[in-house]
């Protein structure tokens, strides 16, 4: 991503060397960039790649926030006097999943989004086909599932890990049923604006792009306390869907599966589209390796 312009078409190809084969499969192809070949419209291998890394996200998350959450965990004693300091280290723990996952192997190939909010966002900007939205979302609610089957799995096996995570519910979300249904929306909402606006912003400018893959963990530490009573401050569909499908808990499931996209669609739409805050332009649907022109490289550097 670059400062400047609004992102109506794709950026202008890069000229291809002899050497990009060594670093690309296809180099012609710039699935990230909204410029797929003809010829190559679907990209398995990015979507299998963010599988894997929303398998990372909900394992460093569940287990982080199990351990930190649950009643009979050894760790929950420690912050029994400290409930906003728990909550928020909560959102610190689950964002640093997400970090990990953009910074590994498989988030250089995909662009390490490994939340469909983030990938909805990149369509919006015209940085990745619908095509290829789909599969990205397909591939991240499959690897939340698979990723939390794991820990469940990981019960069998440990049942004291089995019974803390059941008690708590497997670092599910759920929208608090107290209060009007509203508010835990335009908490949904409004929280996966400031991530998306996060993103594209610190994105925008080649000096802070280092930033980019770093910001969920601090943003949700300090959004926590305050949002995540509500709905438990989830901005991603696939992140509350894999939780859900093993403690049982679809209260107002439709949250979810509507209030992040809107808080996605109405950050780029502020920040790329109307530019009432400066444009930016977003050049590459990434989280993270940013300069690969919207390429995608294969899994593990050849040279």
């Amino acid at each position: 991503m670059a400062a400047g312009t609004p992102s109506a078409s794709p950026p202008s190809a890069p000229q291809v060397r002899p050497v990009d084969h060594l670093f690309y499969p296809h180099p012609l192809d710039r699935p990230l960039a909204g410029a797929a070949r003809p010829d190559h419209p679907f990209h398995l291998r990015l979507y299998a790649c963010e599988f894997m890394g929303t398998v990372v996200l909900m394992l460093v998350g569940i287990v982080t926030n199990v351990l930190i959450g649950a009643a009979a965990s050894p760790l929950a004693p420690k912050f029994a006097g400290h409930p906003v300091l728990r909550v928020g280290m909560e959102g610190l723990f689950f964002g640093a999943g997400g970090t990990l996952a953009a910074l590994s192997p498989f988030g250089r190939v995909s662009g390490g989004h490994v939340s469909p909010s983030v990938s909805f966002a990149f369509a919006l900007a015209s940085r990745l086909a619908w095509r290829d939205m789909v599969g990205y979302m397909l591939a991240q609610c499959a690897g939340a599932v698979a990723g939390t089957a794991l820990l469940a799995l990981a019960g069998r096996v440990f049942p004291a890990w089995g019974h803390w995570a059941v008690m708590d519910h497997y670092a599910g979300t759920v929208p608090n049923p107290a209060v009007p249904a509203s508010w835990p929306f335009m908490g949904e909402a409004g929280a996966t604006m400031l991530l998306i606006a996060g993103v594209l912003l610190t994105g925008s400018h080649a000096r802070l792009r280092w930033l980019t893959p770093l910001l969920s963990g601090p943003l949700f530490f300090m959004l926590n306390p305050f949002e995540a009573w509500l709905s438990g401050d989830s901005t991603n569909l696939a992140r509350s869907l894999g939780p859900a499908v093993f403690s049982g808990q679809w209260h107002a499931f439709w949250i979810y599966c509507t209030a992040p996209f809107c808080g996605a669609a109405l950050a780029v739409v502020l920040l790329v589209h109307t530019g009432l805050f400066g444009r930016v332009r977003v050049l590459e649907a990434r989280v993270a390796h940013f300069g690969h022109h919207g390429r995608a490289p294969f899994l593990l550097p050849r040279i």
